[in-house]
């Protein structure tokens, strides 16, 4: 009988390397368990244009942030004409650009908060202070680079003076900036599987919020509740607001989106086509609640897989 060769794709040059090696053993586990044959890739050390047609009959996207989920590793699955999971081109572009993703939600009526966005050529042009009271933001406002993940170089700023502080740092780092009102409240994440809002979990970390920390280290002991806990009806609403944005977006295989729930509305911040597949992910453990396994989630990615996504 023959064995399907999947090709796992993970690491990269990202600054979130780690965070991809972890999902992609978790995921190698899995899918031997399932019995395909397995066929390991890190971009790393080799350059993506030695996968060669044949290679593989599915590719599986273990990695995570900039060159893995934005958009040009799929193009390049696209040129080869190999299938391969999660979201296609432009989805992934879209969704990994803060700036683009906010004006397809707005655009279909999705709220997320107030924002302004800066590119290199406006750093010492532009009054900071004016941009704040034009787009109507108050404090605290967040400060991020426009496409990172995994929450790298956010910043949340209570005062003028530390966003200056803030800005002067990630200025020297990232060509595109991001600048956007602190909603506070409850921490809701969603996980989409196949355009369907399958469950929210409430996230209660104990840093100031869901960081790069808080995300992957157990030693942060963010509490994860799930379900959220939210009424039924405003449960029902987050899923369906999800699957909205992921509609909007033509987002493909599993997508997570983040929400801030703040005096009985929900905020999308962002929407992730490549969430983790780790021990600590949300993902696979709102799946588990639901009697997904994570080897039964790994084997609907897999066949799932397909070009022109």
């Amino acid at each position: 009988m023959y064995k399907k060769k999947i090709l796992v794709i993970l690491g990269g040059t990202s600054k979130e390397r780690d965070v991809s090696l972890d999902t992609g053993k978790s995921c190698i586990k899995a899918l031997k368990k399932l019995g395909y044959k397995i066929l390991k890739f890190d971009p790393k050390f080799s350059s993506i244009t030695e996968i060669k047609k044949n290679y593989a009959d599915v590719i599986f996207n273990a990695l995570h942030g900039k060159e893995g989920e934005d958009g040009k590793i799929q193009s390049f699955f696209e040129y080869i004409g190999i299938p391969y999971t999660h979201s296609g081109v432009l989805p992934s572009m879209i969704a990994m650009n803060k700036y683009f993703s906010k004006q397809v939600f707005i655009k279909n009526k999705i709220k997320t908060p107030n924002y302004f966005f800066l590119k290199r050529s406006d750093f010492s042009v532009l009054n900071l202070k004016q941009e704040i009271k034009k787009n109507k933001m108050k404090f605290p406002i967040v400060i991020k680079p426009n496409d990172e993940g995994s929450s790298i170089g956010v910043k949340i700023c209570k005062t003028y003076s530390s966003l200056m502080l803030a800005f002067k740092t990630l200025r020297k780092k990232y060509d595109n900036l991001i600048f956007e009102t602190f909603i506070p409240g409850k921490e809701i994440q969603v996980a989409v599987i196949g355009g369907k809002g399958i469950g929210a979990i409430e996230l209660r970390p104990r840093r100031e919020f869901y960081d790069y920390a808080a995300k992957y280290k157990k030693s942060s002991k963010t509490l994860h509740v799930m379900p959220a806990e939210i009424s039924k009806k405003k449960y029902n609403e987050v899923l369906k607001i999800a699957e909205k944005a992921n509609k909007a977006l033509k987002c493909r295989g599993v997508v997570r989106c983040d929400f801030r729930f703040n005096k009985n509305k929900f905020y999308l911040l962002e929407l992730n086509t490549q969430p983790g597949m780790t021990s600590l992910s949300l993902v696979p453990e709102i799946a588990q609640y639901y009697k997904i396994s994570f080897t039964k989630l790994v084997k609907w990615m897999v066949s799932d897989a397909s070009l022109n996504r």
